[in-house]
């Protein structure tokens, strides 16, 4: 099994790197919440280190390699945990893991079926088997602080993110703009998307 691959970046789509090793070409895909922070990972020749989960998907009776990568253990491990729950495979997960783990790890403990859901592919039901089956059991993920897991953006561009989080988790724009202006005259200190949100999420709880 690969579990580590590194190689210089000769491609990069959507969800997918190619990783040159010696001339040969290795499709990597890679979840959206540790895409956003591939270029900021990479050396200067373009060379780039990712633990991998490496797996044999079948189709049509043949059995394909598929490489999953990550920027870290945790990330990795928590993948490991989120492909546990009933009907949640490497590629369902691969798709649903589009937000910081850190948040997705508190929704579960939380049982916030409402951000679960903004996953995508995560439905209704699927989101009740994901808390049954992980709730209690990810807490250390959410409490992930390393600024490295983070995005380093300017204070208007994390407000815009956080605003746009919440829009697409249902809430009304003058709700969300109310929420965030909140959240920022309170504490000033928030530096990532990822901090403001969860200064949100925590006013939330308070009311």
């Amino acid at each position: 099994m690969i579990s580590r691959i590194t190689g210089k970046i000769s491609e990069k789509g959507v969800n997918c790197l190619v990783l040159d090793l010696d001339g040969i070409g290795y499709d990597v895909f890679i979840p959206a919440c540790v895409m956003q922070r591939i270029d900021e990972s990479c050396a200067e020749d373009g060379r780039i280190t990712l633990l991998t989960y490496h797996y044999y998907q079948v189709e049509q009776a043949k059995s394909v390699p598929v490489l999953i990568g990550f920027l870290s253990q945790v990330e990795k491990d928590f993948f490991e945990i989120f492909i546990t729950v009933s009907g949640i495979g490497p590629r369902a997960a691969l798709k649903a893991l589009n937000k910081p783990i850190s948040l997705i790890a508190r929704a579960i403990d939380e049982g916030d079926l409402f951000f679960l859901k903004s996953l995508p592919g995560i439905g209704e039901q699927r989101a009740k088997e994901i808390v049954a089956k992980l709730q209690n059991k990810v807490g250390k993920f959410g409490l992930i602080q390393d600024r490295n897991m983070q995005l380093k953006v300017s204070s208007k561009d994390i407000s815009e993110e956080a605003l746009d989080v919440l829009l697409q988790l249902g809430y009304k724009r003058s709700e969300a703009l109310s929420m965030i202006k909140k959240a920022t005259e309170s504490n000033t200190q928030a530096g990532t998307t990822e901090e403001l949100l969860n200064l949100v999420y925590k006013q939330k709880r308070l009311k």
